[in-house]
Order: C-alpha cells, then sequence, then structure tokens
C-alpha cells in the first residue's frame, strides 16, 4: 500500500524543498496545496507529485487535498503545514478586529491543515504525522510583526494541544521553529541593499545564529522528513529549533 504527504506552501522556498527532499522517499505521493500556480511548473516532470492550486486556508482546498492524497488507493500519512505570509504593521494604526484578521492570514491555514490531517487519519484509523512550520519569533519577537509572531505563538500551542489530544490515536503532532533561512525572499532583499548594509546584514546573523550563517532549505526539509517518518516515532508534542542555535543565544553588552 503506497502512502502520500499533503505540504502546503510548497511551491518556492522553504516548502519547494521540503516536496523535493519526500519526492527521493520511494513510492511516496506528495500533494502540493499552492496559491500560485506557476510554482508548480515541475509537477509536469514527476508523476509522483500532485498540484492542488488554491488557499490552504480555505477547506474546499483542503478537502481536495485529502482526496487527492488518497487517490490510486494510496494513504494519507502526512501532513506539513507550511503556507505562510509576513504581514507587517503596528497594533496601534488599526483596530482589533483588523489585527485579529492580519494574525488570521498565519494561523487559518494552520487550523485548516491540521483539522483535514487528523479527520482524515482517523478515518482511515492509521498512525499519522502532522509537522507545523513556526519560527523563532514565536519566542523572540521582530519589531513591527506582531501579527506573525502572535500567528506563530499559536502554531506552538496548538502543536502541543494536538499532540495530546490525538497521540492515543497515533497521531504525531509536531513544530519547527525556524531561524534565519536563506531563500529566493531572503536572496531578493540582500540583492536590494547596498554594500554596507549587506555587511551589517551578514554580521547580524554571526551575532544571532551561532554557526554563524543562515540556514539552508535542505536542512529544514531533511528535518521535517524525519518527523514524517517512524524514524522520530516517539517524538510527539515538540517544538524543535532549526536555527543554527539562534533559541540558545543570550545577546549581552558585555559579552567578549
Amino acid at each position: 500500500m503506497t502512502s502520500s504527504v499533503v505540504v502546503t506552501g510548497g511551491g518556492r522556498g522553504v516548502g519547494r524543498a521540503i516536496v523535493e527532499r519526500l519526492l527521493e522517499e520511494p513510492g511516496l505521493t506528495v500533494v502540493v496545496v499552492e496559491f500560485e500556480a506557476g510554482t508548480l511548473d515541475r509537477s509536469e516532470k514527476h508523476e509522483r507529485l500532485v498540484p492542488v492550486i488554491g488557499d490552504a486556508s480555505d477547506e474546499e482546498v483542503v478537502a481536495r487535498a485529502v482526496e487527492a492524497a488518497g487517490s490510486g488507493g494510496a494513504v494519507l500519512r502526512g501532513w506539513v503545514n507550511n503556507a505562510a505570509v509576513f504581514p507587517g504593521g503596528w497594533l496601534h494604526e488599526m483596530s482589533g478586529t483588523d489585527a485579529g484578521t492580519l494574525i488570521n492570514r498565519n494561523l487559518a491555514p494552520v487550523l485548516a491543515g491540521c483539522g483535514a490531517a487528523v479527520r482524515a487519519f482517523l478515518a482511515a484509523g492509521v498512525p499519522g504525522s502532522i509537522v507545523n512550520v513556526s519560527s523563532h519569533q514565536a519566542q523572540r519577537a521582530v519589531r513591527g510583526a506582531f501579527a506573525y509572531a502572535t500567528a506563530k505563538a499559536a502554531v506552538e500551542g496548538l502543536t502541543r494541544a494536538l499532540a495530546v489530544d490525538y497521540g492515543r490515536h497515533s497521531v504525531r503532532v509536531n513544530a519547527l521553529a525556524l531561524g534565519s533561512i536563506a531563500t529566493d525572499r531572503s536572496d531578493a532583499h540582500l540583492d536590494a541593499l547596498g554594500a554596507e548594509a549587506r555587511d551589517g546584514f551578514e554580521r547580524e546573523i554571526r551575532l544571532l545564529q551561532p554557526l554563524g550563517r543562515m540556514g539552508r532549505t535542505d536542512e529544514v526539509a531533511e528535518a521535517a522528513a524525519f518527523l514524517l517518518s517512524e524514524r522520530s516515532s516517539f517524538i510527539n508534542g515538540a517544538i524543535i529549533p532549526v536555527d543554527g542555535g539562534r533559541s540558545a543565544v543570550g545577546r549581552d553588552p558585555e559579552e567578549i
């Protein structure tokens, strides 16, 4: 019996790396939920990649992903909630309702994905693994990004709660808390900087992340593949930093 995994936001960056890593697993079907159809040009080149175009927070879209994951007799066994946006903003400049809407842009896709995955696992009576992609900002907010930090903190709380609720059904729920990862988005930001600002950015990364560099998307993908596999069968409710040591750093003005 073949297995399948759903990855949301799998068209670019971290999501794309996760998809490519999972396609290395023999016989595994990977269903990719992606808002931008143009990022899935490679779907024609791999018979085990199934695109589902739409918003990952839309219940109808995630239902289509579940259906696609079960095509050909495959059994859904994993789900990666990676889809995200990076809204900025200041709370004093908006209403509470508007702030909630902004937060929900990153929380709603995870709620929809987790709900769809758990229902599918329970209906099939099979063990399953959910991997939620979080951020170092869940614990250490970045100025001007309250909505993103709040949503990621909620994602980590949801991860722990679902691990407790559904562990008895052999459903594991874990999260990866990412540090600064090099993607097309970060590359574009660096390219737009002048030489002095770029040097300052790289110096700050060396101070923030003890390994002295940004992470690679394939490093995140390897961690996700591990959590989806039976190799991590006793890991549940964990928030695992993939940040080069960023979460361990205590910056201090008197540091050597």
